[in-house]
């Protein structure tokens, strides 16, 4: 067997980050575990963060230094749209798309403001999940089952999310239990 190159971008996996909107909250949840192959490189990274004057939170799943360029012209498209999240995340996929260094980024995000939740990839989509549920990454789909079966359930959006991510660490190797949560007041739904 032989070791992973570490100049390889695909040899880097891990990443969960989920959004639970229900009620008066938003909540973004990530894990902090990086891995390089079979190893962990680093358990408390920050993936979850707000933006701008701290109404809108972004997690990110992907390559760090694609997703830090990502969130950097995230908010420069924020300062150019303020308050308009939808217009600020559809011209970011705009230039994702059709700019040449852009388009070889390999990340994905989860934006979310008092509004509205958005997924964010470099395939152009921006897309709003219909109930409030979204998540990304090696363990995305762990977090996404479990916020689903509980979102039903009395507990809170930051209670949702919290379990969601414990049962993707729990499954999914490229996951850890450090999390980042950010939380939001929304608009009631």
């Amino acid at each position: 067997m032989t070791s992973p190159n570490v100049f390889d971008a695909s040899a880097w996996h891990g990443t969960t980050i989920v959004t639970v909107r229900k009620g008066d909250k938003v909540v973004v949840a990530g894990d902090g575990q990086v891995s390089l192959g079979n190893t962990v490189i680093k358990a408390n990274a920050r993936k979850v963060r707000p933006l701008g004057e701290g109404n809108v939170v972004a997690g990110f799943a992907g390559a760090t230094a694609d997703a830090f360029t990502l969130l950097e012209r995230l908010e420069a498209k924020l300062e150019q749209y303020p308050q308009q999240l939808t217009r600020a995340c559809v011209e970011l996929a705009k230039d994702w798309r059709t700019d040449r260094y852009l388009r070889r980024l390999e990340a994905m995000m989860i934006v979310a403001d008092k509004s509205v939740t958005l997924v964010l990839t470099g395939t152009g989509d921006v897309l709003e999940p219909e109930d409030g549920l979204a998540a990304i990454g090696s363990g995305g789909n762990f977090a996404l089952a479990a916020a689903k079966a509980l979102v039903d359930t009395d507990l809170g959006a930051e209670e949702i999310a919290r379990k969601s991510m414990a049962i993707a660490a729990d499954i999914c190797v490229f996951t850890n239990a450090n999390l980042i949560v950010e939380t939001l007041d929304a608009e009631a739904n």
